[in-house]
């Protein structure tokens, strides 16, 4: 008790001198470019969250969650844990894990539309900044952005020498590097990127408990190199690759042995197995699966300055390969292992102007996707139910599935002021989508069951029968538009209203086992129409206390016609058309009324109803409520700066299915995360130290209810990450 007297007393004396005034960590003007211009978010009639590549450095952001987690009623989501990651907006997401169903809540990476949800868990490492876009956004952005999208925009070379060096080690044996260095000149500069990852896994496997899972190693760097011969033309190439080799594929075994009902302490007739110790982080894994992931890609980005407009190119080709593998039954016996196949390759040319004439700002432009997937989805069961065809044989599903996308598009927008403090917002796309979709259910079996990954060599597997097959293709021609005005009360307060339709392109369904009546093979359960929203929204945008504080707000109402919805039917994954309609509204908070200190705060309600055989039911993946929280402040110590930060975010209860059963509920969740930073009086120097999930809260990310002695009799449940600490030093130069 003494000691820790002593350091409260040590903390109020240096809290008491601190007569400097400190940067804010959080309160900064953030230039964004979500029309396609450099503005400030806050004179952008748009719910936008962003933070710059400092800014998350001082709040400790170091991935993709953690951002999306301090944007209010924005939420990563985990279709099948550390292996697919996507962004829920509003209640707006995609829990499908197949790789063939693109989301509504579409990713960029440097103008670049990221299509492959197993492509979409990339780290965070010298980060410009972020931009989070809610609602639709696809007339000035090319693909399916019907919830709205997130922006990760990374740092470009400089003419001046700088760079970073970053070590972190922490819990479970983590240890990870990270850091970048560029220069140049004023013609020719380059900047060079990099980070390593590694931490033993956190689910312990009794079976064998050397081979823990949801582990880390990952890899990935980048490469650009900027080129400026004159002052109007600038070309930018950049080339980016990432690895990810990592255990997984871990599932909390529940027994469910009656549909839609958890029945924990009942042993399993089907698996013959039970798991109720309460460890949700154990379980007995008898064939542990991985995550083999591969990604590339290569940008050119031309930008050319004439005297009335300027002109924009953006051309990339960006490949995607992984193999993943899970141990679906999650138990000792060898009964189910699902497996998913991708191999993925994308090409795609943006052609955009922008200009200002004396009456209006404008953009313009054309924009071109293809996009080739060669992928499969699978099961392998053992033994072989019934006599081998080769003795030692695994059996098992491997359906194979192409797929083939053109998307052209034209885009413009007009920014009309029809007073000093009036502007009319006009803007539309006109899409046209081709796709082809061929697929096949097949009984196979695999030769050598010891070879891994004996599912993706052709040597090692020998087709029995061809079950079902299907072919179909699509030509849609469809538009999105927005109308909106934006009224300038003051320098300080801008309010904003309009309509805007969103729109996400059809697609095809690539189900794992044999359909059942009155699902078959055809258009009308393989197929899912372009899905349409009209989406109507009001909002302000507020700089209050001299500049001290950032008070925005908006409220929503979505009308969906043919929504896309994500249904789970035994073991397989539909996607359907049919009607649904949101509302919601949301308040985001950043103030720094003090010297030092930085507080954000955001709050967001949202109602999401889908229609199902006649009845209106919650969506998946929508909580009723978002709440989240960030307090930083920061005192001079030694010559530089402390600075002690909590932050924290609520999830009320939501569901992981239509159904709506307890067995793919979440009750609602708190999270909460603290840390501790210092950085030297010429900031090249910063020292860290964190715990994230300090209470060790357990909280599902996932559910697939599989109960029935019809099925597995199970539910899968996959929980986030229990709490977790670590100590990080950085040193940066230059800049």
């Amino acid at each position: 008790m003494l000691k820790t007297n002593q350091r409260l007393l040590a903390l109020a004396v240096a809290l008491a001198i601190s007569p400097q005034c400190l940067q804010a960590a959080v309160l900064e003007e953030v230039m964004v470019t979500a029309t396609k211009r450099s503005q400030s978010t806050q004179d952008i009639g748009i719910a936008i969250s962003a933070f710059t590549g400092d800014q998350m450095e001082q709040l400790g952001f170091d991935n993709a969650q953690q951002v999306t987690a301090m944007a209010p009623g924005v939420s990563t989501i985990q279709p099948n844990g550390e292996a697919n990651y996507a962004v829920a907006i509003r209640g707006v997401a995609n829990s499908d894990f197949t790789t063939n169903v693109e989301s509504p809540v579409a990713l960029y990476v440097d103008e670049v539309y990221v299509s492959q949800m197993s492509g979409a868990g990339f780290a965070l490492f010298d980060m410009e900044r972020v931009e989070i876009l809610r609602g639709p956004q696809g007339t000035l952005f090319g693909r399916n952005a019907t919830g709205g999208l997130v922006h990760y925009i990374t740092r470009k070379p400089t003419e001046e020498f700088d760079g970073y060096l970053k070590g972190t080690v922490g819990d479970y044996d983590q240890y990870k590097v990270e850091g970048a260095v560029g220069g140049g000149s004023e013609t020719l500069s380059a900047r060079l990127s990099g980070s390593y990852h590694q931490n033993d896994g956190y689910i312990t496997n009794r079976l064998d408990r050397g081979n823990n899972l949801n582990n880390a190693d990952d890899l990935a760097a980048r490469l650009q190199v900027l080129w400026s011969p004159s002052d109007d033309i600038e070309l930018l190439l950049n080339y980016r690759m990432a690895e990810q080799d990592i255990d997984t594929g871990f599932f909390e075994n529940v027994s469910s042995i009656r549909p839609g009902e958890l029945t924990p302490s009942e042993p399993n007739p089907v698996l013959g197995y039970i798991d109720n110790d309460g460890d949700v982080y154990a379980g007995d894994y008898d064939d542990p699966g991985f995550n083999d992931l591969e990604t590339e890609g290569y940008t050119a980005t031309l930008k050319w300055s004439f005297d009335s407009f300027r002109m924009t190119s953006i051309t990339d080709l960006s490949t995607v390969e992984r193999e993943y593998i899970e141990d679906s039954d999650a138990s000792p016996e060898a009964f189910f292992n699902f497996f998913l196949l991708t191999d993925a390759e994308q090409f795609s040319q943006e052609l955009r102007f922008d200009g200002e004439a004396d009456t209006f700002k404008w953009v313009a432009g054309l924009y071109y996707l293809k996009l080739d997937i060669d992928d499969s989805n699978g099961a392998i069961t053992d033994p072989f139910v019934g006599p081998a065809p080769t003795p030692g044989a695994e059996a098992g599903l491997s359906n194979g599935y192409t797929s083939e996308l053109e998307s052209m598009s034209v885009f413009g927008q007009l920014d009309i002021p029809l007073s000093d403090n009036l502007t009319l917002i006009a803007g539309g796309r006109y899409i046209q989508d081709k796709k082809d979709f061929e697929f096949g259910v097949n009984v196979v079996e695999f030769l050598d069951p010891s070879s891994s990954p004996g599912f993706n060599d052709a040597s090692n597997t020998n087709q029995l029968a061809a079950l079902a097959t299907y072919k179909g293709d699509s030509d849609d021609t469809e538009w999105s538009a927005r109308l909106q005005l934006d009224y300038a009360l003051s320098d300080d307060l801008l309010v904003y209203g309009g309509w805007n339709r969103g729109v996400k392109g059809g697609g095809f369904n690539a189900p794992i086992f044999p359909l059942s009546p009155p699902l078959g093979y055809d258009d009308e359960t393989m197929s899912y129409d372009p899905e349409h929203l009209d989406a109507f929204e009001v909002g302000f945008k507020s700089t209050l206390a001299d500049g001290q504080v950032q008070f925005n707000g908006a409220a929503y109402y979505y009308d969906y016609v043919d929504y896309q919805a994500f249904f789970i039917i035994g073991l397989d994954t539909i996607t359907f058309n049919t009607d649904a309609e949101s509302y919601g509204a949301e308040i985001e908070v950043q103030a720094s009324p003090i010297d030092g200190l930085d507080i954000l705060f955001g709050a967001a309600y949202n109602s999401v109803d889908v229609e199902v055989g006649g009845q209106e039911v919650a969506s998946v993946q929508s909580p009723e409520w978002n709440l989240n929280g960030l307090l930083r402040y920061e005192w001079p110590m030694f010559g530089g700066a402390m600075a002690v930060q909590g932050d924290a975010v609520y999830r009320s209860e939501h569901y992981f299915a239509l159904t709506g059963a307890e067995t793919v509920e979440e009750d609602g969740y708190v999270l909460g995360n603290a840390s501790l930073n210092y950085t030297t009086d010429d900031g090249n120097w910063q020292a860290s130290a964190f715990v994230k999930n300090i209470t060790d809260e357990e909280y599902l990310v996932q559910t697939f209810d599989l109960s029935s002695t019809d099925v597995f009799g199970i539910t899968e449940q996959y929980y986030g990450r229990p709490r977790w600490w670590g100590i990080s030093l950085k040193y940066s130069w230059g800049g």
